[in-house]
């Protein structure tokens, strides 16, 4: 474990919610991870511990697209919306991984809205 206070203020605020929520197969849970340059979303059903979907800023079609990250965020939403869709998902539980739900990780949860899926 990293020794920077940040990163583990972070993890602490993660296990807290974690604690709190969960995903199942008809409800899981949209957790975010956030890097410097990227970010990822992924839908997880915690009950078998499996990825049903995930979507991230790296992919060609999203790296392709011109714009700030908070915009290439929004898509990354949206993309993980219509995988969720083909699924038959409508419903998740956001898992904001402990970070403030501002910027970055709101944009991927107003794209996931935007895409027609009910967090």
């Amino acid at each position: 474990m990293s020794t920077d206070q940040k990163v583990i203020r972070r993890q602490k605020l993660r296990w807290r919610i974690r604690t709190k929520i969960s995903g199942t197969a008809q409800k899981p849970r949209l957790s975010v991870f956030r890097s410097n340059k990227d970010i990822y979303a992924q839908l997880i059903d915690d009950a078998t511990g499996t990825t049903l979907a995930s979507a991230n800023s790296r992919q060609k079609d999203i790296a392709a697209q011109k714009g700030t990250k908070s915009e290439l965020s929004v898509l990354v939403g949206k993309a993980i919306a219509e995988k969720a869709k083909s699924l038959g998902i409508e419903v998740c539980v956001f898992d904001r991984g402990g970070y403030l739900y501002h910027g970055r990780v709101k944009s991927v949860a107003d794209g996931a809205r935007e895409g027609g899926l009910k967090l």
